[in-house]
């Protein structure tokens, strides 16, 4: 089975609790460690495993730019989705350790998300940037065939994780967005376009 294939089974079958609780806002919300958690039983069962890394990719200004890439990976091909977060240097009440972490946190949740297609638009803390930018987008290998997985190619929509996507844009989220962050085909694209 192919590396986008895999990857399109395991975006169907995932499941995360949101374990975490904010008191402030009064809300559950999951965490990047319950999700890499939720991840462990995929990785004998399919041969793959996951890895997140990170990077800063803008430091010389007061608003540093922190690059999180999540990584499906079977040892031959990888997929890769990445999510950009900035650093809040003048934020209240943390130290500068916590301030990274914080954005660190931020930045692997959602470059998991985008890698696993979790929607987290019905989530309180999708919606609370608590003073964070976040902006969201994963990266596409060469060339338009997505029926070749190929090193840092999109991960996919098929019939099988479909209904994800369909919650997504039932809860206000944009085909275009779609379009631009996974790969479908043009069956799934005018499934989603008629409902």
């Amino acid at each position: 089975m192919k590396l986008h294939e895999k990857l399109s089974l395991i975006q169907s079958e995932f499941k995360a609790k949101k374990s975490r609780f904010n008191n402030f806002g009064k809300y559950n919300f999951r965490s990047a460690e319950d999700i890499l958690e939720a991840l462990k039983p995929f990785n004998k069962t399919h041969g793959v495993y996951f890895t997140v890394s990170e990077r800063i990719v803008v430091a010389d200004t007061e608003f540093p730019i922190m690059e999180s890439i999540a990584t499906i990976s079977d040892g031959a091909d990888a997929i890769q989705a990445i999510a950009i977060v900035g650093v809040d240097l003048a934020q209240k009440g943390m130290q500068m350790p916590q301030k990274f972490g914080s954005a660190s946190s931020y930045g692997k949740k959602y470059s998991l998300g985008n890698l696993l297609l979790i929607d987290d638009t019905a989530d309180a803390d999708a919606t609370n940037s608590h003073g964070k930018g976040a902006i969201n987008k994963t990266i596409a290998g060469a060339g338009s065939d997505y029926t070749t997985a190929r090193k840092y190619d999109k991960p996919e929509i098929t019939d099988a994780n479909i209904d994800k996507a369909k919650k997504f844009l039932a809860n206000g989220g944009k085909i275009e967005t779609l379009q631009q962050t996974y790969l479908m085909s043009a069956e799934i694209l005018n499934k989603l376009k008629n409902g």
